[in-house]
């Protein structure tokens, strides 16, 4: 096998399951590392694999001894010889950097991301940047285009973490899995173009724009000479379109969706819908352009995000916001309203299920009118009692966002294998807990959270499930990422030390939750 796979030109197909396994083996022997079978795959006459000494992994490549084949030019890493299966061959193993991570994604194009388009998609946030191959094995079967590179400008300041690393993670990750599926790469709650600009640079192919802090939530019980007076102070330069055309447009026409349902406005709805998002509108329009211009002749996608915000987008805003994107030029491929309900961090949904059923499909019938354009679910972690709705109404066109939920199950593997560091991290979470739920909308209490100390070793993985200790430790993941003791981290080393030396425990525990958030959406057309 090993002679063949040396021989190809192209990137060989993936091994059977066995053969993987038996040149792993042989591989292993050699290098003295534990070799993952799904990584192994040959290019252009150099044979690419990941391997594992103690809880260092390497990228690792390696020729016929005597050949200098190019690929390598493009990696750096140590170099020896070694000899497989009778063939002498030249090994090279390089650390899990940014220099590899480039070359895996210019010689294995299957580890970098590109574009997803309107389909059923799911996004996989990864906190600690050791997820990626867990959510691989969930997403793997099900049908769905999965985002392995997910993350936030916020959620990146708060992990110490970089464009670049978010990148290169999710890289190294498929990798690992031998995943050839393809997976997209989101650059999330974009609020800045200093923030499109350092995304761009990181080789992000869609983006997400929140034009959040635009949004008049006042308007959405505003009384109507409030809205009179909203209205005509809005940025009609910077929405290209005078008061008077506005109001022409849609006063004078209603829109008939796919649904058979009619949204039509008068004054005051009209007025409302325009104070309420006519400047997150133009925010979106010149962070589009701005984007447009960066990407040059590069294709990328886009995601519009308003449900960050105070007040749900009724149906009629949607109508509003969509019809106005169309009409800058802003071409995208997902929008985020704002839900009714509460969509609290790492929980179930909170509010009235047919009245969200109602709304979501109203939604849906929006998106299917000005676009298609999927609708996105975001803070979707652990909303299990709306996804048999979302899949139901939506078909292809829902884009599932998940994030913190995976560094929580990370911190139930840790409850597992070392029950002291979970509780110094769940006491902590505690007292940050105050602080840190100021950027959130939450409601847990901390008074509810039982004292660490009174919770058995036994029970410990179960005191995830508890809805406010759940939500304490989801929003502090900041502060114990970023903790310090006497100059060095107080639990980010402890932690990932102890999810690397047990690493199958922590697949399995993130694999199995996010699998339970993807099994409604699985095979649906």
């Amino acid at each position: 096998m090993l002679s063949s796979l040396l021989k190809a030109k192209e990137i060989t197909p993936p091994p059977n399951e066995e053969g993987a396994k038996e040149l792993a083996a042989a591989l292993g022997a050699a290098s003295g590392r534990e070799v993952y079978p799904r990584s192994i795959v040959a290019a252009g006459g150099v044979l690419f694999f990941l391997g594992r000494r103690g809880l260092e992994k390497r990228v690792c490549l390696a020729w016929p001894a005597g050949e200098t084949p190019a690929a390598p030019a493009d990696f750096r890493g140590e170099r020896g010889e070694v000899e497989v299966d009778g063939l002498r061959l030249v090994l090279q193993a390089g650390y899990l950097d940014h220099t590899n991570a480039l070359g895996l994604r210019k010689h294995l194009p299957f580890t970098a991301p590109r574009l997803m388009g309107v389909r059923r998609c799911v996004g996989c946030g990864d906190r600690l940047g050791l997820a990626t191959p867990a959510h691989v094995r969930a997403v793997r079967g099900t049908g769905l285009s999965p985002f392995f590179a997910q993350q936030s400008i916020r959620e990146m300041t708060r992990t110490g973490r970089t464009p670049d690393q978010v990148m290169d993670t999710a890289t190294f990750g498929v990798f690992e899995e031998g995943y050839r599926e393809g997976f997209g790469s989101d650059a999330d709650h974009l609020k800045t173009t200093e923030d499109v600009d350092a995304t761009v640079a990181a080789g992000f192919t869609m983006f997400t724009i929140d034009p959040g802090d635009h949004v008049d939530n006042e308007a959405h019980t505003a009384d109507a000479a409030a809205l009179r007076e909203k209205f005509a102070a809005l940025p009609w330069e910077a929405l290209e379109t005078t008061a008077e055309d506005m109001s022409g447009r849609y006063l004078a026409e209603s829109f008939r969706l796919p649904d058979e349902s009619e949204v039509a406005f008068d004054e005051v709805s009209l007025h409302r819908a325009a104070a309420k998002y006519g400047r997150a509108l133009a925010h979106t329009a010149m962070m589009y352009r701005h984007l447009k211009a960066k990407m040059g002749d590069a294709p990328f996608e886009l995601e519009v995000s308003v449900d960050e915000t105070a007040t749900p987008t009724s149906v009629a805003e949607h109508v509003f916001v969509a019809s106005e994107l169309r009409r800058l030029g802003v071409e995208w491929v997902g929008l985020a309203p704002r839900f009714v309900g509460e969509f609290e961090k790492g929980v179930d949904y909170i509010g009235d299920l047919d009245e969200f059923a109602r709304a979501f499909a109203g939604h849906v019938a929006v998106a299917r009118h000005f676009g298609p354009y999927k609708i996105s679910i975001h803070s979707g972690s652990d909303k299990f009692s709306i996804y048999p709705i979302a899949a139901r109404e939506a078909g292809e066109l829902v884009h599932l966002k998940t994030a913190g939920t995976s560094y929580l199950e990370a911190l139930r593997a840790i409850a597992r294998v070392d029950a002291d560091l979970f509780r110094e991290i769940m006491a902590f979470a505690v007292e940050r807990y105050p602080t840190d739920r100021a950027s959130y909308h939450v409601s847990a209490e901390v008074g509810k959270v039982p004292p660490p100390e009174s919770v058995s070793d036994d029970d410990l993985p179960a005191a995830l499930d508890q809805f406010d200790t759940r939500e304490v430790m989801h929003v502090t993941f900041g502060s114990v990422l970023t903790a310090e003791r006497e100059g060095r981290p107080r639990f980010k080393d402890r932690l990932l030390r102890a999810l690397r030396e047990h690493e199958e425990e922590h697949y399995q525990t993130v694999a199995a939750h996010i699998g339970r958030h993807l099994a409604p959406f699985a095979g649906r057309g």
